[in-house]
């Protein structure tokens, strides 16, 4: 099959396009021809050898996928033919991947596997992070950095559909169209941001504040909260997060939660499906619409990661395999 391989630690140019033989499927994995793959943050860590996970060289890549079962287990519940969404972890970008059932996602008819695979990551994490490490209830305003990326227009649109105002934050103005386009409420840009917060809320904060950039941005964000408001912690594309000082979160009240999805669910495995059980009706509904960006046929991989690499996504960058 065909397959990228990551094969050197120099970022993502070291990619190649290789044929190797097809996952061996244990007796408890379903295998699945690959139509379409997710492009994420991870792999353009794991291009560069800094992602936390080390895997030997070289390897193929892809946490995310959308394609057709080709076989499962018996009591899997899936079935040769079925249309899903899945998060092998790694080994995506290839023409067959084999994972586990608790990591695959039976699509609903109105999904397309473009759309399919757009969700897993992004979706999962940031359910994750504003139903259970946030505990947000409707009516309330959510604040997200980085709105126009793949985690940020898929926290945008999932907070809205939760029933949040939602306040997106972005660092250009080519940037705003793609965060209204998720649904955000009110786009602004970074440069200004805590201003147009204060003015927004009549000086009250946010509740929450959805943040995949770190860095710079950690102090206003804090001084954006509302009383018992809460920083989410997604990422650090940016840099190091910031340090914080104890004093700022104990006058208001204030949480910082870190947003650890994967550590999470490797425990648990089973709080995977009890997620994409409570995205279906949204998802039949079409309150869920991935604002998908570039797609890049399998070969230009490493374009696809240069895209993220450089911060210059808007959407959710996906490759197509088939």
């Amino acid at each position: 099959m065909r397959a990228i391989q990551i094969t050197s630690l120099e970022g993502p140019t070291a990619t190649e396009v290789v044929e190797v033989d097809e996952p061996t499927a244990g007796a408890g994995s379903v295998v699945i021809d690959v139509h379409v793959a997710g492009v994420t943050y991870p792999e353009v860590a794991q291009s560069h050898g800094t992602y936390h996970l080390r895997r030997a060289l070289p390897f193929i890549p892809g946490a995310e996928v959308a394609g057709v079962v080709r076989s499962a287990p018996s009591d899997s519940g899936l079935t040769a033919g079925q249309r899903v969404a899945a998060f092998p972890g790694v080994g995506g970008y290839a023409e067959t991947v084999a994972t586990q059932p608790t990591a695959v996602f039976p699509l609903p008819d109105n999904v397309s596997l473009h759309t399919g695979a757009a969700l897993p990551m992004n979706y999962l994490t940031m359910h994750f992070g504003l139903v259970r490490r946030a505990q947000m209830k409707p009516g309330e305003t959510v604040l997200v950095h980085g709105a126009s990326g793949g985690v940020g227009t898929a926290a945008v649109q999932l907070a809205t559909a939760l029933g949040a105002r939602v306040i997106a934050v972005v660092s250009a103005p080519d940037k705003i169209g793609t965060a209204k386009a998720a649904g955000a409420d009110e786009v602004v840009l970074v440069d200004a941001f805590e201003e147009a917060v204060r003015k927004l809320t009549d000086d009250r904060g946010v509740d929450i504040v959805v943040d995949p950039v770190g860095a710079d941005r950690v102090p206003g964000s804090l001084r954006s909260l509302a009383r018992e408001g809460r920083l989410l912690v997604v990422g650090s594309v940016g840099g190091d997060v910031a340090r914080i000082e104890v004093d700022s979160l104990m006058r208001e009240n204030l949480s910082v939660a870190g947003v650890g999805w994967g550590a999470f669910w490797s425990e648990e495995p089973a709080y995977l499906q009890e997620q994409w059980a409570a995205l279906l009706p949204l998802l039949r509904a079409g309150h869920l619409r991935p604002v998908v960006g570039r797609r890049y046929p399998l070969e230009q991989a490493s374009q696809a990661l240069l895209e993220l690499d450089q911060r210059r996504v808007q959407g959710k960058v996906l490759l197509d395999v088939r």
